[in-house]
């Protein structure tokens, strides 16, 4: 196996004729080893963007081992076609914060992930409003902190708190934040700090059931599917760029705890497909929609 440093490409711009030959051509004139390549253009459709997306993962020599000399390198590439392109060196570890409250089933998916080496990842945090995880996190060697919201639930409260977590991705250089079951609104000045960078689940029900205890309320209206989708975090709440969805059926014989069993169990696999998927670079944003390159 080649020792030669590993990147991702990923772009988006106008659909027109030869950006994969001039994206390839010059990989190839730079003596780069293209291991795997995929593309997408939106052309059909009524809500048709008119974009193409590209990714490709390459190695390269070791005079273009650095992003910046591959930005430098594709400069007049991306003026010529008014590329959105970037470079993600796969020796670089993407770093998470994992958010929870007081349910610890994709926290625990995610941990078991990690430590297991399917998700190549760091995680140096985790932040919760409340204790009840911060054995799990001593149990993997992880700082917990608990940011609970003093004196209530007013937008002041909630936003210094907020405030507190900005500092803590910061100091951490976090590239990307899990909501793992995180159990508040976040704020939309919040949120503009995570544009593009912050993943949330939620059950995925018809019709819809809001409060407590969904999936009871799902039971009690007999539902046929449980399903779970995975989403980027936006100011509009549960409206961000979908990510993953999946589903189950369930059915009359099945009570409310087992409805409740079943949807925990998407929850996890749905959010753990979303986060492997943006640390490996393959999804792409296209207006309200993804492009993801699995």
């Amino acid at each position: 196996m080649s020792s030669d440093p590993q990147f991702v490409l990923t772009l988006a711009c106008r659909d027109t004729k030869g950006i994969v030959y001039a994206v390839s051509g010059l990989l190839y004139q730079a003596g780069c080893n293209i291991i795997d390549s995929q593309q997408f253009g939106d052309l059909d459709g009524d809500d048709a963007t008119g974009l193409f997306f590209m990714r490709v993962h390459f190695e390269a020599p070791a005079h273009l081992a650095d992003t910046a000399t591959l930005d430098t390198l594709f400069a007049h590439t991306r003026q010529q076609y008014g590329m959105d392109v970037r470079f993600h060196a796969l020796a670089t570890r993407p770093r998470l914060l994992l958010m929870v409250s007081q349910h610890g089933h994709c926290l625990n998916d995610l941990l078991f992930r990690w430590r297991s080496g399917q998700l190549a990842v760091d995680i140096p945090a985790i932040v919760s409003n409340h204790t009840a995880f911060a054995e799990l996190a001593g149990s993997y060697g992880i700082p917990f902190h608990h940011l609970p919201l003093q004196g209530g639930s007013d937008a002041a409260t909630k936003r210094a708190q907020e405030q507190a977590v900005e500092t803590l991705i910061t100091r951490e250089r976090i590239d990307l934040v899990v909501l793992a079951r995180y159990m508040q609104i976040l704020s939309p000045e919040f949120c503009a700090v995570l544009k593009g960078r912050a993943i949330n689940i939620h059950h995925s029900f018809l019709p819809s059931f809001k409060g407590a205890r969904p999936y009871f309320q799902a039971h009690a209206r007999g539902v046929k599917l449980i399903g779970a989708t995975a989403h980027y975090v936006t100011a509009d709440l549960d409206e961000g760029p979908i990510i993953e969805q999946d589903v189950e059926r369930v059915d009359h014989t099945m009570s409310a705890e087992d409805y409740t069993a079943v949807g925990r169990d998407i929850e996890s696999r749905v959010l753990a497909r979303a986060v492997r998927w943006h640390v490996e670079h393959r999804v792409l944003l296209n207006g309200h929609k993804s492009v993801i390159f699995r």
